[in-house]
């Protein structure tokens, strides 16, 4: 399987670096784009529908192809995979709720192939991601491959979109379903962060919705805790952001802690808004801000799949959380081009609002601050 990347900056580059990418005969079947949706999603979309090319994509909130990190642009990876290998499935949630939309995507899955791995980008569904990851497993079974990402929008947070040729929804989930059969894939999520102070338990938590932490507001222990400063006598009730530098880990027995970023805190009742839920009566752990060691160990279990599952890839997808973006700085272009060294394969990835994946301990399940990478080869 061959693949190649180009970006650019508008419509009419990408026209062109397409039609460069084709001279050579190269005949792709899959356009993979991620996009920032300042961008004209119809219009780049029917540059590859012209030519027959299917087109997964979703808006993000910074992208990245082989190492080089962008803003504002289009990013996209074409593959000449055999069309009997894959399937492309967009729901949206409405009539359906995203559970059974997600159980009917596995159900779909499992029609197509009698082994079959899901990569998903999904809309605005930041309380949803467990139900993501639940519905695909009760229509396809606990077994199933699942690697994505929940898609950005520049960090507007006016509603971030996945598409496909004729199809966008702040409220879709678009499904890559591979057969495993015939495409070797193999990923992990993976972070790098590391806890810090004591265990505290969330002792009060609706949803998504973090009110107190040891029974204190829980901005008020960010700020105790961590020696965070900031004005929240002015401005604006929700402050955005603040949660990005520390984030919770939710700790579980015998496999690794998941993570969990506010992306919002409400200053009026002191409670963190986070990117997925955080169940009341959890216990949680505060996280170190970043340095080279979490990239270290983000490099290091990389390396770890190379060993042990996939020497060699055809190409690489990776979705990582716009939180990692924001704390790690320029650090972050370090992560990525680590992280495409270990196969030295094509790249492309964007900065999510969630990553769904595995880590190296625990199961398919739903992340925040998390960096999910997916290797693909074919057999």
């Amino acid at each position: 399987m061959i693949a190649r990347t180009f970006k650019g900056k508008s419509t009419e580059e990408i026209a062109i670096a397409f039609q460069e990418n084709m001279k050579s005969g190269f005949k792709p079947t899959l356009a993979i784009v991620f996009l920032s949706i300042k961008q004209d999603i119809d219009a780049i979309c029917e540059i590859f529908d012209k030519e027959g090319i299917a087109v997964f994509g979703a808006t993000t909130s910074g992208e990245f192809i082989d190492g080089d990190v962008e803003e504002g642009s289009v990013t996209v990876m074409l593959l000449d995979i055999h069309q009997e290998y894959f399937k492309l499935v967009f729901l949206e949630t409405g009539d359906m709720t995203t559970l059974e939309n997600a159980k009917q995507l596995g159900i779909e899955g499992k029609k197509a192939f009698s082994r079959p791995a899901f990569i998903i980008v999904s809309g605005w569904l930041s309380n949803e991601g467990e139900n993501i990851i639940e519905g695909i497993t009760e229509g396809c079974g606990s077994e199933a491959t699942i690697f994505g990402g929940m898609a950005g929008d520049d960090l507007s947070l006016d509603g971030p979109v996945a598409f496909t040729y004729g199809k966008s929804s702040a409220k879709g989930l678009l499904g890559l379903i591979i057969d495993e059969d015939k495409i070797e894939l193999n990923g992990i999520a993976t972070c790098g962060w590391k806890a810090i102070g004591t265990t505290k338990t969330i002792t009060k938590s609706v949803g998504n919705v973090v009110y107190t932490i040891d029974d204190k507001p829980a901005l008020d222990m960010i700020i105790k805790y961590l020696g965070v400063e900031y004005d929240f006598d002015s401005g604006k009730e929700i402050v955005t952001q603040i949660g990005a530098y520390y984030p919770l880990q939710m700790e579980r027995e015998n496999v690794a802690p998941v993570m969990r970023t506010a992306m919002l805190a409400n200053r009026e009742d002191r409670s963190l808004i986070c990117a997925g839920n955080v169940p009341q009566g959890s216990k949680i752990k505060f996280s170190l801000p970043p340095d080279f060691d979490a990239i270290e160990i983000v490099v290091k279990e990389c390396q770890d799949i190379k060993t042990e599952k996939q020497a060699e890839a055809d190409a690489l997808i990776m979705f990582s959380c716009v939180s990692r973006h924001l704390s790690f700085g320029i650090l972050i272009q370090e992560e990525i081009e680590q992280v495409k060294k270990v196969w030295d394969a094509p790249m492309v990835g964007f900065f999510t609002y969630g990553e769904f994946g595995k880590s190296k301990t625990g199961k398919h399940e739903f992340h925040n601050n998390t960096c999910c990478i997916v290797a693909l080869k074919e057999k």
